[in-house]
C-alpha cells in the first residue's frame, strides 16, 4: 500500500473531540490535511471549514454524503454520539478508510462485535480514542513496570475524580446523562480507566464485580425553594452545581473547550441564552438523567491480581490517582508524577513525566491545544498518523482487539451492578 507523504482525513463530526483531533494537522501540516468534514451544524461546520481550507465539494451535513462518494481521503475521523458509530464505523471500513473511533465504540456490546470484525475484515487500521494509553505518564509507568523494580504487580487501586462541576455538565444536564440516549456512566465516562488498567496489567480479566448508583442527582434532593432554571432559582447562590457558576461570569468552572460545547460563540450573551433555553441551564435536581454518580469495579486476573476501581462525581476537577502494590515495592501516579518505593531500602524515588510531554512544553499553539488527558489527545493522533504513513499498525496502541477485550470488560462490571451478581469472563 502507498500512502502519500502527507496524510489526508476526513472529519465526521466537529464538535469537542473532532476539533481537537484535528488540530494534529495544524501543528503538522507535513504530516496530515483535513480534507473534508461532515457537521449537520453550520455554527460548528463553518469555523471548521475555514480553518483547514476545505473545498466546497468536500463540505458535508451528513456523514452519509461522504460515505456515498469515491473515497477521498486516507483516513476518517468518526466523533459522532456514542450510539451514531456502528453505520458510519462500517460504511467506511468497506470503502477502504483507515479509523479513528471516539470510545466508545457502540452502547451495545454485539455493535462492538460487528465493528472489530468489519475493520479486520476490510484490512484497515483502526483505533479508538483512549487516549489514557498514549500519555507520556503512562509510557513511563509502563517502562518502570517492565524493570521488575516492585516485583510482580499484586493488586492496583485507581480513582477517577470526575469532579462536581463536570458530572453536572456532562452526566446530568450533557449528552450522556440518560443511558437511552447515550450510554451508561461506566461506558461513556470510564471505559478510558478499564481500558487502560488492563493495559497496566498486560493479561486476561478472569472475574469482575461493580456497584454503584445515582445517589445524588435526584428530583427528592430538589431544595424546597428551587427553580427549573438557574438563571431564575433563588436556592441558586447555596447551589455548588449552579449553571451560572459553571459557565458564566470572568471565573467560570467550566473550560473555553466545554464553554463551546454550549455555544460555537461562547459569549456572556450567547451562554445566557443557551442556559435560558436548553438543559445546560436546567436546575440538577429536575432533568431526565438516569446514570449512576459513584461507582465501583472489582476485578480479578488470571494469575490472581485483583484491582479495585472508583469513579466518583463528588471530588473536584483532579486528576486521576493510582497505586499499584508490587511484591517488591509500591508505586503511586496522579497521571505526572511517579512515586516509586522499594521495600529493600525503603526509599522512593520520584519520575516528573510533563518534561518528556510536548503538548505541554512545546511553543507550538495548536500542540497545546492538544493538551487534554495528560497530553494524550496529541499522542493518541502521532501515533495513529505514524502508523498510516509507515504502513505500521503496531504502532496504533488502542487497535481493535484490546478495545474489544476492554469493552467487554465494562459491559460485563455493567451487568453485574444491575443484578448484583460476580459475572466470569
Amino acid at each position: 500500500m502507498t500512502i502519500s507523504k502527507v496524510v489526508t482525513v476526513l472529519v465526521i463530526g466537529c464538535g469537542a473531540r473532532g476539533e481537537i483531533y484535528s488540530k494534529y494537522a495544524l501543528a503538522h501540516p507535513d504530516l496530515m490535511k483535513v480534507v473534508g468534514v461532515a457537521e449537520p451544524r453550520e455554527d460548528y461546520r463553518i469555523p471548521f471549514v475555514q480553518m483547514h481550507s476545505i473545498e466546497k465539494e468536500a463540505i458535508f451535513l451528513d456523514w452519509k454524503e461522504a460515505a456515498n462518494k469515491a473515497k477521498m481521503a486516507d483516513a476518517v475521523l468518526i466523533c459522532t454520539q456514542d450510539n451514531m458509530h456502528l453505520e458510519p464505523a462500517i460504511a467506511f471500513a468497506r470503502l477502504g478508510y483507515h479509523i479513528l473511533l471516539e470510545k466508545p465504540m457502540s452502547p451495545v456490546e454485539t455493535e462492538c462485535e460487528t465493528i472489530v470484525n468489519e475493520v479486520i475484515k476490510n484490512k484497515v487500521m483502526f483505533t479508538v480514542g483512549h487516549v489514557l494509553r498514549y500519555t507520556t505518564y503512562t509510557k513511563k509507568l509502563k517502562e518502570i513496570l517492565g524493570t521488575h523494580i516492585i516485583g510482580d504487580v499484586v493488586s492496583i487501586q485507581h480513582l477517577e475524580p470526575v469532579g462536581y462541576w463536570h458530572q453536572a455538565h456532562s452526566f446530568v444536564r450533557g449528552n450522556w446523562g440518560n443511558t437511552a440516549k447515550s450510554s451508561f456512566m461506566l461506558l461513556a465516562k470510564s471505559c478510558h480507566d478499564v481500558d487502560w488498567l488492563n493495559y497496566l496489567m498486560d493479561t486476561k480479566c478472569i472475574r469482575i464485580s461493580s456497584f454503584g448508583n445515582l445517589t445524588h442527582f435526584r428530583k427528592e434532593n430538589r431544595p424546597p425553594n428551587a427553580a427549573n432554571k438557574c438563571i431564575d432559582c433563588a436556592a441558586e447562590s447555596n447551589c455548588p452545581y449552579s449553571a451560572k457558576k459553571i459557565y458564566l461570569g470572568t471565573t467560570p468552572k467550566a473550560k473555553s473547550s466545554t464553554l463551546k460545547i454550549l455555544s460555537a460563540d461562547p459569549s456572556q450573551e450567547n451562554l445566557v441564552k443557551v442556559l435560558e433555553r436548553s438543559q445546560y441551564g436546567t436546575c440538577v435536581y429536575d432533568c431526565d438523567n438516569d446514570v449512576v454518580d459513584h461507582q465501583i469495579v472489582n476485578m480479578e486476573f488470571e494469575q490472581g491480581q485483583t484491582v479495585s476501581f472508583t469513579m466518583t462525581a463528588f471530588t473536584p476537577m483532579s486528576d486521576r490517582k493510582t497505586r499499584i502494590f508490587g511484591s517488591h515495592g509500591q508505586i503511586e501516579g496522579d497521571g505526572r508524577y511517579i512515586h516509586v518505593t522499594t521495600f529493600l531500602d525503603d526509599k522512593t524515588q520520584i519520575y516528573d513525566t510533563e518534561a518528556d510531554n510536548l503538548s505541554v512544553v512545546s511553543d507550538n499553539p495548536y500542540i497545546k491545544d492538544m493538551a487534554g488527558h495528560g497530553g494524550g489527545d496529541y499522542y493518541l493522533m502521532a501515533h495513529f498518523i505514524d502508523a498510516i504513513r509507515t504502513n505500521d499498525p503496531s504502532k496504533i496502541l488502542s487497535g481493535p482487539e484490546q478495545t474489544l477485550a476492554s469493552h467487554h470488560m465494562v459491559f460485563k462490571a455493567e451487568e453485574s451492578r444491575l443484578n448484583s451478581k460476580v459475572i466470569e469472563l
